[in-house]
């Protein structure tokens, strides 16, 4: 049995948990801390904070998920300004051994080790994700998360980090095409994470109003997210809509690029709230809207992952796969 600190490390929140690998290889967390990113000037701070609400002592090895690319002698995170240097993280944490991923890598990491239980149905044919081939992991939060994991015959997977989220975005309708022009006043190119994103949901919202009339205040994210998952705002309810029909779209183009046709998988704190307005929604639809290809489309099984801390989750079994 070993303990280590596993992290997830997002745009807004850090989450840390105590992550023990069993003698059989399977892994649990005890109950995770969230703390604010911009509440710690470093990710250093951040760890004492953790350290502290541990009583002052932590284990000797730490497994982190990071939302950004890895590699290099610093690692710079996508939507937070703190930096890692890797080469000093032994130094400045006081661990023995350390493994750092990508957070949607850590991700898959997850989907490939959890059961079929802690999966729902989104679209497609009701299936299990296949057990050998391509599969695809993508989720809206802070960012847009995007990774592939490919299951080998004899059990084993290989998984990797992309930077997907920063594909071009393709609008497929009117109202898109005034979601694009709002976008492009303030980036000279859009990613699809302008608009797949838990942040976007303004611009959206923003553009909806714009195009009856409507004089609307700018405001916070979660406000208008909240408003139009309760149905009290009928602005903000189609805002979320459309939301839903471009992660249909973005989804099937990351299967398509992939090849992802073993499985599409949602991930992400923000997919897991709107699952039951994802299913009905016109996210299916786009999702299998592939022109020649829609047949094709249609036979993919996608799924939403419902483990609360995949991140978490995904990046000790990372750390166990690395140091096996």
């Amino acid at each position: 049995m070993m303990e280590l600190v596993s992290v997830d490390i997002g745009g807004t929140h850090a989450r840390f948990s105590i992550a023990t690998i069993h003698e059989d290889g399977t892994i649990t967390l005890d109950e995770p801390e969230t703390i604010h990113t911009k509440d710690h000037a470093s990710f250093q701070t951040a760890w004492e904070d953790y350290r502290d609400r541990k009583g002052g002592s932590l284990p000797s090895r730490v497994a982190m998920a990071i939302a950004g690319p890895v590699g290099g002698e610093v690692i710079r995170f996508t939507n937070n300004p703190w930096i890692i240097r890797p080469a000093l993280v032994k130094e400045k944490l006081g661990v023995e051994s350390y493994c750092i991923v990508n957070d949607f890598e850590a991700v898959a990491h997850a989907v490939a080790r959890v059961g079929d239980d802690q999966f729902i149905h989104l679209t497609g044919p009701d299936k299990p994700l296949a057990p050998t081939g391509r599969l695809s992991v993508l989720g809206p939060g802070t960012g847009l998360g995007v990774a592939h994991l490919y299951r080998e015959p004899d059990g084993t997977y290989r998984v990797s980090a992309t930077e997907g989220g920063h594909i071009d975005f393709a609008p497929l309708d009117s109202i898109e095409d005034a979601i694009l022009a709002r976008l492009r006043k303030r980036h000279n190119r859009v990613s699809i994470e302008r608009v797949v994103s838990g942040p976007a949901i303004s611009d959206i919202y923003q553009t909806l109003a714009a195009m009856e009339g409507k004089p609307v205040a700018e405001e916070d994210d979660i406000a208008i997210w909240t408003r139009g998952q309760e149905g009290s705002d009928s602005l903000a309810a189609a805002a979320v809509d459309r939301f839903c029909l471009s992660l249909g779209s973005v989804a099937g183009d990351i299967a398509l690029a992939q090849g992802g046709f073993g499985g599409v998988v949602i991930a992400g704190g923000l997919g897991y709230r709107i699952r039951e307005t994802l299913v009905k929604s016109g996210f299916a639809e786009r999702f299998k809207a592939k022109g020649r290809f829609q047949e094709l489309m249609a036979s993919i099984p996608v799924k939403l992952i419902t483990h609360p801390q995949p991140g978490l989750f995904g990046a000790a079994a990372a750390y166990a796969r690395e140091h096996a």
